[in-house]
């Protein structure tokens, strides 16, 4: 979901501000306070929940759509391919790091998600970067763009190689969370074990 655009006087144009309370912002804001203070009591719950009204008003958001539905089979999947990818990847860093006698060479690569979920794009980019060896520098939500720093790419079809990966990772959150796609092309992945 890209952001909506209102025009300006002069005809630019500019992202919509949100001035709605967002209730479960407000809620979530209102836990965060009580566990900062450490004391669960009727002034810190107002507390928390005048302090979040304050910064859901002062620091507007979109409202979050997100049509999600859980897929527990596949977020079994999703979690335990993450997790041999992170195995994985943390053994190939290490191995890269202790050669001395050469040193790697590094990319920054651009992948243009295949939907155009803000949060799809969100989990995407957080699950490349706890994997070790790549990082994203850059998220664009207009264009649903990542732009990833990764260790160790030689050629062109190491790009093409990671850019696949990362296409995969997509794929398999899209399926584990049911998020709204937009033609979201087929894998060469199967179905989970």
């Amino acid at each position: 979901m890209s952001p909506v655009l209102k025009q300006r006087r002069d005809g630019s144009l500019r992202p919509a501000r949100y001035r709605s309370l967002q209730w479960p912002v407000i809620a979530w804001l209102a836990v965060v306070w009580i566990a900062l203070w450490g004391d669960v009591s009727i002034a810190n719950l107002l507390g928390g929940i005048l302090v979040g009204v304050v910064v859901c008003l002062v620091f507007p958001l979109p409202p979050l759509r997100m049509q999600l539905r859980i897929r527990p089979v596949w977020l079994a999947w999703l979690v335990v391919r993450f997790l041999a990818d992170v195995i994985a990847a943390s053994v190939d860093v290490a191995w890269k790091t202790l050669q001395f006698h050469r040193s790697p060479r590094n990319a920054v690569i651009e992948v243009d998600l295949l939907t155009q979920s803000d949060f799809v794009l969100t989990i995407v980019a957080e699950m490349v970067s706890l994997v070790p060896g790549s990082l994203v520098v850059e998220a664009r939500r207009s264009t649903h763009t990542l732009f990833l720093h990764v260790l160790d790419v030689r050629d062109l079809a190491g790009v093409e190689q990671f850019r696949s990966r990362v296409f995969t990772l997509e794929r398999r959150v899209v399926l584990a969370l049911g998020a709204e796609t937009a033609h979201l092309e087929t894998s060469t992945e199967g179905s989970p074990p």
